[in-house]
Order: structure tokens, then C-alpha cells, then sequence
């Protein structure tokens, strides 16, 4: 069969665009928060390097990278850029992106309601009514914004330092300087690049390959298991989830796997050796060695060390 040439995918029964509620699935010490912040690495550390399509349903979303080169894709447009940038997404915008493995810096997420009385107490901050997603290149900006850039860069600091902070003030401390960062986020989106359409083929691919692992990771699936799914080759597949994601195909159902030992670990109180078996495996020991080759430690020091940092 020849990979070059399109080939007809099934037709498949329409699978509704993931939320992700930060707040609940991440860090259930926030989830009822107005605002939550982390680094970029620490989400990394956790959900992995590849975010398959999702939303963020009543929140607004920003991704500041200070270092690396991120693959973004808002809704059908996709753009390719180096730190500093950041990219903004409103709540109906679904999103997926892909960040080196020395990528790092800032991720805020804001419920919409902050962000609508910014826009209420001044219209000129968003020249539409309804704000579209923005990707915006820091160090490509007119010198006229360098100024707000500065500052940008300045509160997430200040954020980041609040954060980890426990003195008096600390929630309405943040509130504040979430304000200024959407001040400025919202003043600088209209600088936003030039996005490259991505090819409907590809990501009807890519999106479909993601809902597959989402409903089959469990069981372990082969790629060609995938592959035939979907009507592809295997190395069709692979060639597109390297020419979206820059990674293998079959990276991307280890990460899934990865992110669900992650998240049973820290918010359950299942042994390994039971998360072991929810996950599909049938041997406690590999299971551990496939957690080290990936995370660099075993679950258990996984779970006591990030449980030290919560």
C-alpha cells in the first residue's frame, strides 16, 4: 500500500472534546479556585510532553514559555515557536500542544467570570465580543510593547513567588496579580502570529489516533491494533503523529499510561502493585522497571516526592 496517497478513514461516531478541570483532575487542593498557577515543567512532569485535543470548560487558559519550542494547535490552526511566547486560550477553544523536553515556564488558569469584568470595566481590552485564542512571539514584538512584555514576565514572577508563599493576604495577593497578567495578556493578543492552517487529513488522524488511546489504553492496544482502527498503516500513523506531535506514535500511548499510574499514585492510596494491575499489567515488577524507564524513579518515590511537594 502505498502511505503517500490519501486513505479513507471510517467514519467515526463523534466523541466530545475532553474538558480538563484543572483544579480536579491536577491539584484538588484548588478546585473550587478562582485562579491556579504551576510551572509549565510540573504540568509536564505530569500530564507528559504531548496535550491531545481539549478544553477547558468556564476557564480561561495561558501558557507562558520562557525556554524550548512548542507545536500548538487552536482549534485548526497551528503554529510552531520558540520561547519567550505565550499562547491564550478562551474556554470554547479546543486545543492541543506539544512542548520540548526543556521547555518551561509559566501555566495560569482563570475562571471565565475574572476575566469577562476586566473586559466589562474597560471594552477596549477586547475588540470583539467574543476573545479568539492568540499565540504571540515575545521577542518578535514591536518595540512599543516591549515595555508590556517586561512586566508580563515581571508578575508571573511575582505569581509564581505568591504561590508558594503563606503569609497574610495571599488569596487576594493573587487575585491582583492575576489581573495585571490578564491586563497585559489581553493588551498584547492583538500581536498575534500569523497562524498555518493544518491539514484537515493529518488532524482528523491525530485527534481520531487520541480518542482511540483515550478509550483503549487499558488494553494495552498494538499500534497496528490502532492502525487498522483507523483504516491507516502503521507507518502512516506514525508519520503523521511525528509531523504533529514530534513524537512516535507509540510514545503517545506510553505518556497516557504514564499520566493515569501518575495520577493514581497521588490521588489514591491504591499499593503499586494494585495500581499495577488497574492499569492492565500482569507483573508488579515490570511495571515498576516501565515506571523508572519513563519517570526516573520508582512509583514509590514518585508518590513521596510529590507528595512532599503538595
Amino acid at each position: 500500500m502505498n502511505d503517500r496517497h490519501p486513505i479513507p478513514i471510517p467514519i467515526p461516531i463523534p466523541i466530545p472534546i475532553p474538558n480538563i478541570n484543572i483544579g480536579q483532575v491536577y491539584d484538588q487542593r484548588y478546585s473550587d479556585s478562582e485562579v491556579h498557577y504551576d510551572k509549565l515543567g510540573n504540568l509536564a512532569g505530569f500530564f507528559g510532553r504531548n496535550m491531545p485535543v481539549h478544553r477547558h470548560d468556564r476557564f480561561f487558559q495561558v501558557h507562558y514559555v520562557k525556554s524550548g519550542a512548542v507545536r500548538v494547535y487552536l482549534d485548526d490552526q497551528q503554529y510552531l515557536e520558540s520561547g519567550p511566547m505565550f499562547f491564550l486560550t478562551p474556554p470554547t477553544i479546543p486545543h492541543s500542544f506539544v512542548t520540548e523536553a526543556d521547555s518551561d515556564g509559566h501555566v495560569l488558569t482563570v475562571r471565565q467570570q475574572l476575566v469577562w469584568q476586566l473586559i466589562e470595566s474597560d471594552p477596549g481590552l477586547a475588540p470583539c465580543p467574543q476573545l479568539a485564542a492568540a499565540c504571540v512571539a515575545l521577542d518578535r514584538l514591536a518595540p512599543e510593547y516591549q515595555g508590556e512584555a517586561r512586566r508580563l514576565a515581571f508578575l508571573f514572577d511575582e505569581l509564581r513567588v505568591e504561590m508558594s508563599a503563606t503569609t497574610a493576604g495571599q488569596s487576594a495577593a493573587l487575585l491582583s496579580l492575576t489581573r495585571l497578567i490578564m491586563l497585559s495578556l489581553l493588551r498584547l493578543c492583538a500581536n498575534s502570529l500569523e497562524a498555518t492552517p493544518a491539514r484537515h487529513e493529518d488532524m482528523q488522524i491525530f485527534h481520531r489516533f487520541n480518542e482511540l488511546i483515550e478509550a483503549h489504553y487499558l488494553e494495552h492496544w498494538a499500534l497496528g491494533r490502532y492502525a487498522q482502527a483507523m483504516g491507516v498503516t502503521e507507518a502512516r500513523l506514525n508519520d503523521v503523529c511525528r509531523r504533529i506531535a514530534d513524537l512516535p506514535s507509540k510514545r503517545l500511548v506510553l505518556e497516557r499510561v504514564m499520566q493515569e499510574a501518575k495520577r493514581l499514585l497521588l490521588f489514591t492510596r491504591g499499593s503499586a502493585n494494585e495500581i499495577c494491575f488497574q492499569l492492565g499489567f500482569k507483573d508488579p515488577a515490570y511495571f515498576s522497571r516501565f515506571f523508572q524507564r519513563y519517570a526516573q524513579m520508582t512509583p514509590g518515590e514518585y508518590r513521596q516526592r510529590q507528595s512532599g511537594l503538595r
